[in-house]
C-alpha cells in the first residue's frame, strides 16, 4: 500500500480551544478538556465528536481521544479537520509524531501549532489501510495498557510494603517504649543557609541540598545548586548522619526527612532544618525512620501551618513531635531490619519500573512501525 510525505496541515488542522471562565461553567453532559484530559462537564459544546486533543500549555505531548462532544479549554489544542483521514488513525499517528518535542518556553512551556504545520509526515491516503493499522494498534495498546497497570499495582506494592512495615513497627512498640519529644532528644535544631546558590558548579563550589533533594528517606543528588561562599560552607557543613527535616512545601511534602551519608561535601538550604540529635540517646537512622513513618507524618499534618500553596513546619514545632523509641541497641535492631526490607522493597521497585519503561518502548517500537508502513504488510 503506497504511503507519502505531507505536511502535518495537509494531513489534519490543529485549533486552539476555547475559553471558559469557572464562573460561566456549569455541569452537564459534555466533558471539559484541559491540557491534562477531562476536568469536569459543561452544559454546552463547542466540538463534535470524534475529538483528538493535546496540551497546549502547561503539559505538552499528551493526547486524548474523545468519543462524545466536547468543549475544549484555552490550554489545549484540538484537531479541527482530519481531512477526510480516520480520526483514530490521526490520534495515534500525533502520538508517535511527538507533540511535546515543540513545546517551547523557558517558564510554562507552549506548544504553537504554526511551529508544527510544515512538519513532515509519513502517511497512507487509504483508509481501508488507516482502519487496519487502528484496530491493529487498539488490541496492542489495550494489551500493553493491561500489562501496565499491573505492573503499577506491583510498583505501588513494593513502595506499600515497607511503609506498612515501618508503621507496624512504631504502632506496636508505641506503648511500650520510652515517649519523649524531639526536643527531649536533641540539642537543638538548625535552618540552612539562605543565601542565593549558583546554578553551575565551579571549582571551589559545593552542592546546596534543597527540599527536592529529600527522596524517600534518601538525598537525591540529582538537580542540584552550588555555593562557593567559603564561610557558609563552613557553617552549614553537613556530618556524616546528619538528619535533614523539609520544613516547607506543598502539605503532602512537609515533614520529609532523610538522611546524610557523606556521599560529598554539601550544605543545606533555609527550608531544611538539620536535628541536632543526642547520640547518646538516639540512632540517627532510627530518628530519619521515625520521623518518615505515619505516625510522624500526621503529626506534622496537624500542627503545620497552611496558605495558598504552601505548608510550614517550624523548628518550635518540629521539637514538640512526640517520638517514641527503646534503647540504642535495639534501636540499632530495628534500624538493620528496617534497611534489609527497603533493600528488598528497592529492588522490586527497579524491576517493576524497568518492566513498565520496557512497555513504554514497545509502545514507540509499535508506532514506528505502524507509521512506517510495516505492521500490514
Amino acid at each position: 500500500m503506497k504511503w507519502e510525505v505531507k505536511k502535518l496541515s495537509e494531513v489534519c488542522t490543529l485549533q486552539r480551544g476555547f475559553d471558559l471562565p469557572k464562573r460561566l461553567r456549569e455541569k452537564g453532559e459534555y466533558p471539559l478538556i484541559s491540557s491534562s484530559g477531562e476536568i469536569d462537564t459543561h452544559c454546552e459544546a463547542k466540538v463534535k465528536s470524534p475529538g483528538v486533543v493535546t496540551g497546549r500549555s502547561g503539559s505538552i505531548g499528551s493526547l486524548f481521544f474523545v468519543e462524545e462532544d466536547f468543549w475544549p479549554l484555552n490550554t489545549t489544542l484540538f484537531v479541527k479537520d482530519f481531512h477526510g483521514n480516520d480520526p483514530r488513525f490521526i490520534f495515534y499517528l500525533l502520538k508517535h509524531f511527538d507533540l511535546g518535542r515543540f513545546a517551547t518556553g523557558t517558564g510554562v512551556p507552549t506548544l504553537n501549532r504554526n511551529h508544527v504545520h510544515d512538519e513532515k509526515i509519513n502517511i497512507t491516503a487509504s483508509l481501508e489501510e488507516q482502519k487496519r493499522i487502528v484496530e491493529i494498534l487498539d488490541e496492542s495498546f489495550a494489551g500493553i495498557e493491561r500489562a501496565e497497570a499491573i505492573a503499577r499495582q506491583n510498583l505501588t506494592n513494593a513502595r506499600e510494603l515497607f511503609d506498612k512495615y515501618l508503621d507496624q513497627i512504631f504502632y506496636k512498640n508505641k506503648a511500650t517504649w520510652e515517649n519523649k519529644t524531639i526536643a527531649d532528644i536533641c540539642d537543638g535544631v538548625e535552618y540552612g543557609s539562605s543565601l542565593k546558590s549558583l546554578k553551575i558548579e565551579t571549582e571551589n563550589s559545593v552542592p546546596v541540598l534543597r527540599m527536592g533533594n529529600i527522596q524517600n528517606g534518601y538525598l537525591d543528588w540529582s538537580d542540584l545548586v552550588y555555593t562557593d561562599n567559603h564561610e557558609e560552607i563552613e557553617k552549614y557543613n553537613l556530618n556524616y548522619n546528619d538528619v535533614l527535616f523539609n520544613r516547607t512545601n506543598s502539605d503532602v511534602h512537609v515533614g520529609k526527612t532523610s538522611i546524610y551519608k557523606g556521599e560529598r561535601k554539601a550544605i543545606f538550604a533555609g527550608y531544611l532544618i538539620r536535628i541536632n540529635y543526642k547520640k547518646q540517646i538516639i540512632n540517627p537512622d532510627f530518628l530519619n525512620f521515625f520521623l518518615n513513618s505515619s505516625i510522624a507524618r500526621n503529626h506534622g499534618y496537624s500542627v503545620m501551618s497552611k496558605s495558598v500553596n504552601q505548608a510550614n513546619i517550624n523548628g518550635t514545632k518540629l521539637k514538640s513531635y512526640p517520638i517514641y523509641f527503646p534503647s540504642l541497641e535495639e534501636q540499632s535492631e530495628i534500624v538493620e531490619k528496617l534497611y534489609c526490607l527497603k533493600t528488598e522493597a528497592k529492588r522490586l521497585e527497579e524491576i517493576y519500573q524497568r518492566k513498565i519503561e520496557a512497555l513504554g518502548e514497545l509502545k514507540q517500537s509499535i508506532l514506528q512501525k505502524a507509521f512506517s508502513g510495516q505492521l500490514t504488510q
